[in-house]
C-alpha cells in the first residue's frame, strides 16, 4: 500500500494556489501519519494567503478567533474560538497527547496553550484588515430593497461576502490514518461563532477504512455531519461517486471535500478549491 499525503486550501477562493499546495503536500513527508497531516496543515497555517493561522478573517467585531482539530483512528483533540496563537492545530494536538480532554473553547483554549509554551502571536495581517474594511462598508451601506430576512442578516450577522475557506490533511502513512484541519471561520461571523472544523464527524473524521475532511459552509456540514454520514459509507460505491452525490445534496451551498480510503482517494466541490497531493 502505497503513503499519501492529501491536502486542501479551502474552498471558494479565487485564486488556485494547487500548485503551491502541492509542494506543501511535498513537505511534508515523514515516517508518521499524524506528524505528516499536522506538518501539512502548519505550513498553510504559515501562509497567509490562506483562511488559517496567519491571515485568518476578523469577526464582525474586528477579533480573530480560530479553530482546529487533529484526529487519528482511535482519539482527536481540538481548540475552538481559540486566540492569539501561531499554530492553532498543534495547541489541538497538545489537548490529545498531554490533556484530560478532547475539546477546549476560548480563554480556557489560550491559558492551555501558554502553559504549554505557545506564545503570543498576532495573526492579523494587511490583507485581512483590507477585506474587513470592505466588508464592514457593505454592510453599513445596505440598501431599502432588501427584504426582513435580509435586514435581520445585514444588522445582525453583517450582509457581506460569504467564504468557507479551511485548510485540511489527510496522511495514510504505513497503513495508518489521521487528519488535520485548521481555520479563521467562514465570513461574515459573530464573536464566538463555531462551524464544522473542530467538531469531530463534522469537519473531520478518520478510522480504520479512511480519512476525510471537509471546507465550505460549516454551519451546513455540521448540520449534516457530513465527513461521519461519508466515513459509512466508504465501500458501498466508489469514493469519487460518494462525494460527488454528498456535495451535489448541498446545491449552491459552499461546499469541499477530500477523503482518502485504504485503496482510493478524491475530492469533490462546487467551488473553486485548491489540492495538492504526494504520493510515495
Amino acid at each position: 500500500m502505497e503513503n499519501i499525503i492529501y491536502l486542501h486550501g479551502g474552498v471558494g477562493g479565487h485564486t488556485d494556489y494547487s500548485e503551491r499546495v502541492r509542494g506543501y503536500a511535498m513537505n511534508s513527508m515523514t515516517g508518521d501519519s499524524l506528524e505528516s497531516a499536522i506538518h501539512g496543515v502548519l505550513q498553510l497555517e504559515d501562509d497567509p494567503d490562506f483562511n488559517a493561522g496567519t491571515g485568518s478573517y476578523p469577526r464582525i467585531d474586528g477579533s480573530i478567533q480560530m479553530d482546529a482539530a487533529v484526529m487519528t483512528e482511535k482519539t482527536f483533540g481540538s481548540v475552538i474560538a481559540i486566540e492569539h496563537v501561531r499554530n492553532p492545530v498543534l495547541v489541538a494536538r497538545d489537548v490529545m497527547e498531554k490533556s484530560p480532554h478532547v475539546m477546549m473553547s476560548g480563554d480556557g483554549a489560550i491559558e492551555f496553550a501558554r502553559k504549554m509554551g505557545h506564545g503570543f502571536y498576532d495573526v492579523s495581517t494587511e490583507r485581512t484588515l483590507e477585506r474587513h474594511i470592505k466588508m464592514l462598508t457593505k454592510i453599513k451601506e445596505g440598501t431599502d430593497s432588501l427584504n426582513d430576512k435580509e435586514k435581520f442578516i445585514r444588522d445582525i450577522l453583517g450582509f457581506g461576502e460569504s467564504t468557507g475557506d479551511t485548510v485540511g490533511a489527510i496522511a495514510r502513512i504505513n497503513g495508518k490514518f489521521a487528519v488535520a484541519v485548521s481555520t479563521g471561520g467562514s465570513v461574515p461571523m459573530l464573536r464566538g461563532r463555531v462551524g464544522d472544523t473542530p467538531i469531530i464527524g463534522c469537519g473531520f473524521y478518520c478510522g480504520p477504512k479512511g480519512g476525510i475532511v471537509t471546507t465550505g459552509i460549516g454551519e451546513e456540514i455540521a448540520k449534516r455531519m457530513l465527513c461521519y454520514n461519508i466515513y459509512n459509507q466508504i465501500g458501498s460505491d466508489s469514493l469519487k461517486n460518494i462525494l460527488d452525490d454528498a456535495v451535489k445534496d448541498f446545491g449552491d451551498i459552499l461546499v469541499g471535500i477530500i477523503a482518502v480510503t485504504r485503496d482510493e482517494y478524491a475530492s469533490s466541490a462546487n467551488g473553486n478549491m485548491s489540492t495538492g497531493i504526494h504520493i510515495f
